[in-house]
């Protein structure tokens, strides 16, 4: 059994969905297991509508024009999503009535975007020679915890969900929703924005699939983001350990938490490109890799700097402990850390959770909040085993004239990793690929 996972993009209209289709079509003896994304913008467009009627607007909301568009494209009966649109309509004139948008409800309107893509998706492919049948993932025994907008399953999942899908029949393609979930009240949750991917490797890792497919619009996981760097090129094998620190400093490829489930099972994951489907992409594994000490670029944008100065930290023992414990207690996200005797400098995209924590963080010291930051990462297995690697990424930041305002690389790191303003990323990048890989080559 292989499980299958299509993006937005890969399903956004009828010649991708039909891409799908094929492709599907061509792996059947591999007895397939396909999560589907929305279509591209539909989810975006759930969440415009219910912003909208939180401000009182009445619409009417395009997004449901839009899938109802996809669907008449698709072929498929004009009752098919009738059911979802007028639930939708509901939903939308409820927070219009109380102005108010919840994370639970949040989570509700989000899911429509996948629960209506897999059943047209599912009427598409049998219409067209591949049986198949829609799924929303819940009545297959994935269900989770209640923590709204960053679900996940709950402990046992994968007993219940291997004996629902032994129950299946096996000749039909089960075309199931990623995303989304359902707490034991019955309430529909969401692991995360774009969290399908977490989704195909959840299932994978409870079915035992030998592979976990993502199938995306580019070749596989790139050595920088394609869209700044015309150079860029395809990474063929890769570790876990390098492709979970892409994903997380945003390689745009990968849900960050994609990889742990497929770690702890040791599945590999194959990222390919619907529209190349030949192209073998990029596998991950825990095998050892290519040795080469630099694997891929990538970058975070729009985090927050935060400085906190005090001459209490001079030879102190316990004050980082006491600026974490505030951290924590406030549930924010840290990605960078450095220190010196008398401050303390961390970034985060967390703006909520640091505004609540700033007047503990003021107790401590001095704080200074620097906006509009990116973190620009170095990722591969030989780094801190290369002399002069480090010597030549930040001559190459130098030269593109960008200011480097943090830095850190921990004693074996895979990574080396770098703070610098949102507005020198298109500067930075191109650069710094050409010294690493082009002119390397």
């Amino acid at each position: 059994m292989i499980v299958m996972k299509f993006g937005g993009s890969s399903v956004a209209d009828r010649p991708q969905i039909a891409k799908v289709t094929e492709i599907v079509r061509a792996r059947v003896d591999r007895r397939p297991v396909v999560i589907s994304s929305a279509h591209k913008g539909i989810t975006d467009g759930l969440v415009a509508a219910a912003k909208a009627a939180q401000r009182g607007d009445r619409g009417p909301y395009p997004v449901i024009e839009r899938q109802r568009a996809i669907a008449a494209e698709l072929g498929c009966p004009a009752a098919l999503l009738e059911p979802f649109f007028a639930e939708i309509r509901d939903l939308l004139r409820g927070i219009r009535l109380v102005k108010e948008l919840s994370p639970r409800s949040l989570d509700y309107i989000s899911s429509f975007g996948e629960r209506m893509a897999v059943r047209v998706i599912a009427d598409f492919m049998t219409r067209n020679g591949v049986p198949a049948a829609a799924h929303d993932v819940w009545d297959l025994g994935f269900l989770t915890d209640s923590h709204f907008g960053r679900a996940r399953p709950l402990l046992g999942y994968e007993g219940q969900m291997r004996a629902a899908f032994a129950a299946l029949p096996a000749a039909v393609v089960p075309v199931v929703t990623g995303f989304i979930g359902r707490d034991e009240a019955g309430e529909i949750t969401t692991v995360g924005r774009n969290g399908s991917d977490l989704t195909a490797t959840l299932v994978g890792a409870a079915l035992g699939a030998e592979e976990v497919q993502i199938w995306s619009d580019t070749d596989g996981v790139m050595s920088a983001d394609p869209r700044i760097v015309a150079g860029a090129r395809n990474i063929p094998t890769m570790r876990f350990d390098e492709a979970a620190e892409l994903a997380y400093f945003g390689s745009r490829v990968l849900h960050p938490s994609t990889l742990l489930p497929a770690m702890g099972r040791a599945i590999p994951v194959r990222v390919m490109n619907t529209n190349r489907p030949e192209h073998p992409g990029t596998v991950i594994t825990g095998a050892p890799g290519a040795s080469r000490p630099v694997t891929s670029i990538a970058y975070k944008e729009r985090q927050t700097i935060v400085t906190l100065s005090s001459t209490r930290m001079f030879e102190q023992a316990g004050f980082l402990a006491e600026v974490f414990a505030a951290v924590g207690r406030h549930e924010i996200v840290v990605d960078m850390v450095a220190t010196s005797e008398v401050s303390l400098s961390f970034t985060t995209h967390d703006q909520r959770g640091l505004a609540a924590a700033l007047a503990e963080l003021r107790a401590l010291g001095e704080v200074a909040i620097h906006p509009g930051k990116s973190i620009l990462v170095v990722v591969g297995q030989q780094i801190a085993a290369s002399p002069g690697i480090g010597a030549r990424i930040l001559r190459a930041i130098a030269d593109a004239g960008v200011n480097v305002e943090m830095l850190s690389h921990a004693a074996g790191s895979i990574n080396l990793s770098m703070a610098l303003d949102d507005a020198d990323i298109p500067r930075a990048v191109p650069l710094l690929h050409r010294v690493l890989f082009e002119d390397a080559s």
